[in-house]
C-alpha cells in the first residue's frame, strides 16, 4: 500500500472556541511569506496573522498606514500556499473599511477570493460594528482588535499603553462586548493593563489574543521578526526575543563575503 499523507487537523474558528472553553492557550504569530509561514505551520502554530505590520518589517515604513490591499493580498497568498494546519487571518489595511461597510465587505471578499485566507481582522469597536456585521453576513469570519490600534497612531500620537484611565477602560470593555455581539470569533487586545485584559477575557465567551496585555488572556501574538530578533531596534516590555537572528545572519553574511574575497569559496567540493 502506498504511504498516505498524515491527516492534519486544521485549526478553525470553532477549534479556537473549543481551546478557550477547555483553557488551552492559543499561540499566534505574524507571517508574510511562503518560507517562514511554512516553518511556523510545521512548528505547530495555531494562527498566522498576515499583519499590516508587513508595512514596517517587510517594506520599511514607519507606520502600518501605507500598505495597500493589493500588497496584503500578495502577502496573504504567499502564506496560504505554505499552510496545511494553521488558521490564516489577514489584516484589512487602513482605508479599506473605515466608515464604509460596503467597502469593508468588498475588501474582505477580495482578500478571501484572491488569497484563499480563512478570515480577516480589523481595528476598532462600536465605530466598525456595521462593517463587522456586513462582512460576517457574507460568511467571512472576523477577528476584532482593541486597545492600541496602530492604524490610529496619528489620533493617539503615541504608542503608549491604552485604557489606563477608567473611561477608556470602560469603553474598551463595551467595545469588546459589541464586537462579540456583532459576531467576531476572537478579539486581539494590544498594550492594555493586564488587569483590564483579564476582566475583558472573563466577560467574553469568545477568545482574546493579547500582545502586551498580560497572561490572563486566551492566547498571545507577537510579530515574528521581533521575536526572532531579525529586527533589533524595537524593544517594548512585552517582547521576548527567542533568537538574535540579526547578529547571526549578519555574521553569516560577513563570513560569506570574507570567503569570496579570499577565494576560499567555492572550494574543490563545491564545484562541478
Amino acid at each position: 500500500m502506498p504511504n498516505r499523507k498524515k491527516e492534519v487537523k486544521k485549526v478553525t474558528t470553532h477549534v479556537l472556541q473549543e481551546m478557550k472553553e477547555r483553557g488551552e492557550k492559543i499561540a499566534m504569530l505574524t507571517g508574510y511569506d511562503f518560507s517562514l509561514a511554512r516553518i511556523l505551520d510545521h512548528a505547530g502554530i495555531d494562527v498566522i496573522l498576515v499583519g499590516d505590520s508587513a508595512s514596517n518589517v517587510m517594506s520599511g515604513h514607519e507606520t502600518t498606514l501605507p500598505i495597500t490591499l493589493d500588497q496584503m493580498v500578495y502577502h496573504a497568498s504567499s502564506v496560504v500556499r505554505a499552510v496545511e494546519r494553521a488558521l490564516v487571518v489577514v489584516d484589512l489595511p487602513f482605508g479599506t473599511y473605515q466608515g464604509n461597510s460596503k467597502l469593508a465587505l468588498n475588501s474582505s471578499i477580495r482578500i478571501m477570493k484572491e488569497s484563499g485566507a480563512h478570515s480577516v481582522k480589523l481595528e476598532g469597536g462600536k465605530e466598525v460594528e456595521k462593517s463587522v456585521r456586513r462582512i460576517i453576513s457574507a460568511g467571512i469570519p472576523v477577528m476584532g482588535h482593541l486597545g492600541l490600534t496602530p492604524q490610529s497612531i496619528y489620533k493617539f500620537g503615541t504608542y503608549v499603553v491604552r485604557a489606563k484611565e477608567k473611561a477608556e477602560a470602560e469603553k474598551l470593555l463595551q467595545d469588546a462586548l459589541i464586537l462579540q455581539d456583532a459576531g467576531c470569533f476572537a478579539v486581539v487586545l494590544e498594550k492594555i493593563p493586564a488587569v483590564l485584559a483579564a476582566e475583558v477575557t472573563a466577560k467574553l465567551t469568545i477568545p482574546t489574543i493579547g500582545i502586551g496585555a498580560g497572561s490572563k488572556v486566551d492566547g498571545q501574538v507577537l510579530v515574528l521578526h521581533d521575536m526572532l530578533g531579525i529586527t533589533n531596534e524595537f524593544s517594548p516590555r512585552f517582547l521576548r526575543r527567542y533568537m538574535n537572528l540579526y547578529d547571526e545572519m549578519k555574521g553569516a553574511v560577513s563570513r560569506y563575503i570574507s570567503d569570496v574575497k579570499n577565494r576560499d569559496f567555492p572550494g574543490d567540493k563545491e564545484q562541478y
